[in-house]
């Protein structure tokens, strides 16, 4: 695997994202992901799993940089790709706890909310979803993930605001269970996957299927009605110019 790094301890699976700086989503990322979950969720020897990132990065969400270079039929399929990771993470079985290590905004903040516990480094960090600004339309289905979280009225206004949240605000609406250390956020991520492990393995699996069965079904279902209407604002003049004056701000910090 070239942009995650795993570790088991105490029969907890650590999957430490490890992609450049930031960990932005690419395909490789998402698949790897997407595969090393599976081999975890039917793997009987590992009971838990906790996400974290690197540095001050837990994933600063999508490539844009990447993304904007794909032509029409890499845009689809990366979108179907991610999509896809999207439900297979909201209805993974065991526990999962994200250990928000640093900035998590818009796709980074996306698989911190499938995560049954969030843990949050803290510090000048920000996580949310600003998909809105960048000129993205954020399908169905993570809003309602965003939704399970915050409520359905207050996850509408930070969608439509692009809100971005420090880890206290983000710690007193609902969106991350903890505050801790930088240094003790795998401690207290480990201390979150434990407390699960301690019940009895198929009540609590099929519980968390029954408490998500809405979205979980939400996931799923057949996107591409909201993928198309995405697409085509995606290749609008107006985001293009959006997306290009972020990446050249992107590649100059670089």
């Amino acid at each position: 695997m070239n942009t995650i790094n795993v570790t088991i301890k105490d029969r907890i699976a650590i999957i430490c994202l490890s992609r450049g700086k930031s960990n932005s989503l690419n395909r490789e990322l998402v698949t790897e992901l997407t595969d090393i979950l599976h081999n975890i969720e039917n793997e009987d020897n590992i009971s838990a799993a906790i996400i974290t990132g690197k540095d001050h990065f837990f994933s600063a969400g999508l490539d844009l940089i990447e993304l904007y270079n794909y032509n029409e039929d890499e845009a689809q399929s990366f979108w179907h790709l991610f999509l896809n990771f999207l439900a297979k993470i909201t209805a993974f079985k065991k526990p999962l706890i994200a250990a928000i290590n640093g900035h998590s905004p818009a796709g980074g903040c996306v698989i911190a909310l499938a995560c049954d516990a969030r843990v949050m480094a803290k510090g000048r960090y920000i996580i949310g979803l600003n998909e809105v600004p960048v000129g993205i339309i954020v399908p169905n289905s993570i809003f309602h993930l965003y939704a399970f979280w915050l409520g359905k009225a207050a996850a509408s206004r930070s969608l439509l605001e692009g809100k971005l949240f420090n880890p206290d605000e983000a710690l007193t609406i609902g969106l991350v269970d903890e505050v801790v250390s930088a240094d003790s956020i795998l401690t207290a991520a480990e201390r979150h996957a434990k407390k699960y492990m301690a019940f009895e393995r198929n009540t609590w699996q099929q519980s968390k299927q029954n408490i998500r069965r809405e979205l979980i079904g939400i996931t799923q279902s057949d996107q591409s009605a909201d993928l198309e209407i995405m697409l085509k604002q995606w290749w609008a003049p107006s985001t293009r110019a959006i997306l290009k004056t972020i990446i050249d701000s992107l590649q100059k910090k670089a």
